[in-house]
Formats: C-alpha cells, structure tokens, sequence
C-alpha cells in the first residue's frame, strides 16, 4: 500500500511538472501564484517542483516565479516582432509623438510600436517611466531626459522587466501621459498576450492621466489570451490608415480620440 502511495504521489508530481512545462513553452515566463492556480498546488510545491525542473535544464528560477531557458516560439522575440509592419508602426510612433505636449511625464510600456513613439519623443519628455530595456537604452545617453526604469526580472527575449518588483514600481508612479500597445482590440475591449504584461500594464493604466494606445491595423478584431481593460480607460488610439473604419466609428462614438497616421 506505501508502494503505491509513493508511485500515486510521483505520478501527481510528474504531471505538474509536465503542465509547468507545457505552460512556459506557451507563455515562457510565469508567476508562482500563476503556476499554483495552473496546477492547483501550494506555492511551495510548485517551488520544489521548479527546483526539479531547474535541474533538469528545462527552466529557469527566477524572483516570484520562472522562466524557459530554450524556447521554441519566436512570438515573444521584440526584435521579432519589431520587424512586423514596420512602416505603419514609425508614422504611428511620429503621430503619438506629436500628441504629447511638451514637458509631460510619459510612461512607456514595451511593445514595439510604443518603442517607435520612444523614438519620435526626442528630448520633448523630460521623464520616461518604462519596464522596456529597448526604451532606456534608447535615452541613455540623452542627457535631456530622466528615465526610470523598473525593477524585476529581465525577460530577455521580450526586452522587457517583468515580475512583482516591476508591478511595484508602475504602483508607486505618477504620470501625465501613458504610451501603450497590446496583442488586440474589439468592441468589447484590450486584450493582450502574457498576464505578466496585464499585470503591469493595468498599473500603467492607473498611473497614467490620460491613456494612449498605439495600435496597428492587424490588432483590430483580434482577441489575445488575457482581458487588459475595457475601452472607457482609454483616451486616444492611434493607427494606421488599413484600420477597419466601422470599429474606429464604434470607439470615437466611445468618446475615444482617433488618429490616422498618414
């Protein structure tokens, strides 16, 4: 009976590793309170069976959680997606840029096309608050601005710093203006890829006087995994001229400013 108390209690423990691993092959990093809810597990559990893992060579511990050290995917890869519609996402950029008054407070999050409005700011924004490393390198040597950049864990792939310590950081912040982007948009409101991110971003969002979305015409009509925010958090959206014109029509009838980018 011991035999197969220890063979039952192996077998639970080998399939909450596989869905761990299953789980950072799709999402490639994660919280511990998001793997203990995934595999209905204690948080110390799950961190004995990520100290496992980690010696196998599958993953990585990291601060609050961990990573996959060899992804299979290049969705997440920023200089990936930075290619992507790349002509639209710079006349997106310039336009946001255009948007910000001078001497604002501007938080910036780390997707692409909030990189490419980065890069129209010049010297315009005297404060940067951002979790993008592609944004602060950017500015590092311009000795007009103050960045800030968050704490947390570095997530490599993505140029970006995820985790607790980064939550706390965009928690404590005051802004005038947030630049921000997302994996899509619908009538019923932001979505986007990785609940890393929506953690983060839903802080930008309470930091931030007043919210805009830079968003290419393929993030219209597309759901991603998790729910950001609905479309009254949003002040303006700034797109391309490929954008579907009934959905811009439904948000401006929001009371949401829309801006083509010519």
């Amino acid at each position: 009976m011991a035999s197969f108390s220890k063979l039952f209690l192996f077998m639970q423990a080998e399939e909450r590793q596989k869905r761990i691993t299953d789980h950072l092959q799709k999402v490639e990093f994660s919280t511990l309170d998001e793997l203990s809810e995934l595999v209905d597990a204690s948080i110390s559990t799950v961190r004995r069976d990520l100290t496992l893992l980690e010696a196998t060579g599958l993953v990585k511990r990291t601060h609050g959680g961990a990573r996959l050290l060899q992804p299979q995917s290049q969705e997440f890869i920023f200089t990936e997606r930075e290619t992507r519609e790349n002509d639209e996402k710079d006349l997106i950029g310039k336009a946001c840029a255009r948007l910000i008054p001078p001497n604002q407070s501007v938080i910036i999050d780390a997707g692409t096309t909030a990189f490419h409005a980065a890069k129209h700011l010049g010297g315009g924004a005297p404060q940067i608050i951002t979790n993008s490393l592609p944004v602060a390198n950017h500015y590092a040597s311009n000795g007009n601005v103050e960045v800030i950049l968050s704490g947390g864990v570095i997530y490599p792939r993505l140029g970006v710093m995820v985790g607790p310590i980064a939550n706390e950081t965009f928690s404590r912040m005051h802004a005038d203006y947030a630049i921000m982007g997302s994996g899509g948009i619908t009538e019923e409101g932001i979505t986007n890829s990785h609940n890393l991110l929506i953690d983060i971003q839903k802080e930008m969002l309470r930091a931030a006087q007043k919210v805009i979305f830079c968003l290419d015409h393929t993030k219209f009509g597309r759901r991603s995994v998790s729910f950001l925010c609905d479309l009254g958090q949003v002040d303006s959206i700034i797109t391309d001229t490929k954008a579907p014109p009934a959905l811009l029509e439904h948000f401006s009838s929001k009371g949401i400013e829309i801006v083509l980018a010519h």
